[in-house]
């Protein structure tokens, strides 16, 4: 599950820090995390959700006009837009959710349903990229013996097995998370119920499933993808330069995953380690690299559509061919609705004709 590292607020009401944390030191040493949760984070999501609903709607609507059905690696670019895109509709809530401060009867519910939406959407992009790297390796690595894996059925269904296996490991999320009310800080915390050794537990398995495992599985296949293409680089077959094509667009988004999803997870894991006294880092670093770790995570949901369109050629090409689509139909609908002189001049040439 991942969640943000930090409780989630659902209905609050932050009071400033106190005031006589002035010095540079009662800053570094005492800091409080619920300051950024309050101020810096909800702002920057607020942002980037926006941008993310935005362009995760355009890459879905191309891929959905278009002419042509969806090949295997679109049928993947799909569902990891649409996860990017419910991704972004749920930081959005949340984020407005915190600046607005939402009536407490609220607060319940969306203790629940923020943090399952961000852990469940998250968890499906992460293993959706995982899907992409073996599609590629199987099409570059093994184009003739695993030719049969590669149908758009077989990706259609990987994608379902996906979302209903991150949908069943994310239902402890709705079943624990609580509202937690802290009078002395007049703000409410949204936290799991269950205790601090499954919480460990918890986190050492989100730290398999979500770094550990996809990683490795990424890297081999884009070792051997690498080296594949290093083999096939002056071939001449077109299906061949085009597997090249939408290789090149994989790697670059399967590198920008590694780049802002890593730092989240290393993140866990030091403050994993932190509570069992292994590594002493202070709170302040801590919560520094916690809230640049949550920027580079999130911002990867804005910068996938926008290495379709600077990366995918094929891409560039749908959208271009959709456009042209739009622009045909508007104008075959333009000639087809009768103006009103033609209208009048019909209807006078009936009249002299009766």
């Amino acid at each position: 599950m991942t969640l943000l590292p930090t409780s989630i607020p659902a209905n609050v009401s932050h009071e400033t820090v106190d005031e006589n944390h002035n010095t540079t030191d009662d800053i570094l040493c005492l800091y409080d995390p619920v300051d950024w949760i309050f101020t810096v984070i909800p702002v920057y999501i607020l942002i980037i959700s926006v941008l993310g609903i935005i362009l995760n709607v355009f890459v879905l609507m191309v891929f959905w006009l278009h002419k042509t059905a969806c090949n295997v690696a679109e049928i993947y670019l799909c569902n990891l837009a649409a996860a990017d895109l419910f991704l972004m509709l749920s930081l959005l809530i949340w984020a407005v959710n915190v600046l607005t401060r939402f009536d407490s009867d609220l607060s319940e519910t969306m203790c629940k349903l923020f943090p399952f939406s961000i852990s469940m959407n998250s968890d499906c992009s992460i293993y959706i990229l995982v899907l992409v790297s073996i599609d590629r390796y199987l099409a570059l690595v093994h184009p003739l013996t695993h030719g049969r894996k590669r149908r758009p059925f077989c990706a259609k269904l990987a994608c379902a097995v996906v979302w209903g296996v991150c949908f069943l490991l994310n239902v402890p999320v709705l079943i624990f998370m609580e509202v937690e009310h802290d009078p002395e800080k007049n703000v409410s915390r949204c936290i799991p119920s269950y205790s601090d050794h499954i919480d460990e537990v918890l986190s050492i398995l989100n730290i398999i499933l979500n770094l550990i495992i996809p990683i490795l599985i990424i890297s081999f296949c884009s070792l051997k993808i690498i080296q594949a293409l290093r083999n096939t680089l002056r071939s001449s077959f077109s299906t061949q330069r085009k597997e090249q094509k939408a290789t090149t667009l994989i790697l670059a988004v399967l590198l920008a995953f590694l780049i802002s999803w890593v730092p989240l997870n290393v993140f866990n894991i030091l403050e994993l380690l932190s509570r069992y006294n292994i590594v002493e880092i202070c709170e302040f670093s801590l919560g520094l690299f916690q809230l640049i770790s949550i920027i580079l995570a999130f911002s990867n949901s804005v910068l996938n559509p926008i290495l379709y369109v600077c990366v995918g050629e094929n891409f560039r090409k749908k959208v271009k061919e959709v456009f042209s689509q739009i622009r045909n139909q508007r104008n075959s609908t333009f000639i087809l609705i009768p103006t009103r002189t033609t209208l009048s001049s019909s209807v006078q040439t009936e009249d002299a004709t009766s």
